[in-house]
């Protein structure tokens, strides 16, 4: 059940992390969560709750960035690849004149790493995190860590992340729920 205290985060639902042909793209399984995650947010709207939408940012070829050496270039600004995918990019356009939906900028996995994140969720007195998006053991995963850290509720919607591999996402599932506290539903 969602409140006003509580904050759904679609981390990095983009086209290069989910669509064919993205540049780091999980495929067939981040694109099988699309309807979960999109009901979610409808139903955090409907009861009140805000949406938040941390979305990787990459400029090219960054020397300072620690993924250059690890991933192919991914999510560069003013591309396609750092669009929303699918459905999700309708329901930003149409959502992202309402006062409790706000996209912002990430440059890590965390979204609260170099964010004003965990400000604007105690100016709205949250005290709540409903988790979904991709990767579910890479940037959901940091998030989900940074969030413990200070002191919020984690909820992670487990029909609506997804990863690379399957024994990836039962890790860290296995780790909200053991080493976290996370309510898995």
């Amino acid at each position: 059940m969602s409140s006003e205290n509580e904050a759904l985060l679609i981390i990095d639902y983009t086209n290069d992390f989910v669509a064919d042909g993205g540049a780091l793209t999980t495929g067939k399984v981040g694109q099988s969560i699309e309807t979960n995650i999109i009901k979610a947010a409808n139903e955090e709207l409907r009861q009140g709750g805000w949406v938040m939408l941390p979305t990787d940012v990459h400029e090219e070829g960054d020397p300072y960035h620690p993924e250059t050496k690890l991933f192919p270039p991914h999510n560069l600004r003013n591309t396609w690849g750092r669009e929303f995918y699918g459905q999700l990019k309708d329901w930003y356009e149409l959502n992202q004149s309402n006062s409790k939906v706000r996209m912002f900028d990430k440059t890590r996995y965390s979204a609260f790493a170099g964010t004003d994140l965990d400000i604007r969720l105690r100016e709205r007195h949250i005290d709540t995190l409903r988790l979904t998006g991709v990767c579910t053991d890479i940037c959901v995963l940091h998030t989900a860590v940074d969030a413990y850290n200070l002191g919020y509720n984690i909820i992670v919607n487990a029909d609506g992340v997804e990863t690379f591999t399957e024994h990836g996402q039962e890790w860290a599932l296995d780790h909200f729920k053991n080493s976290l506290g996370a309510q898995i539903k």
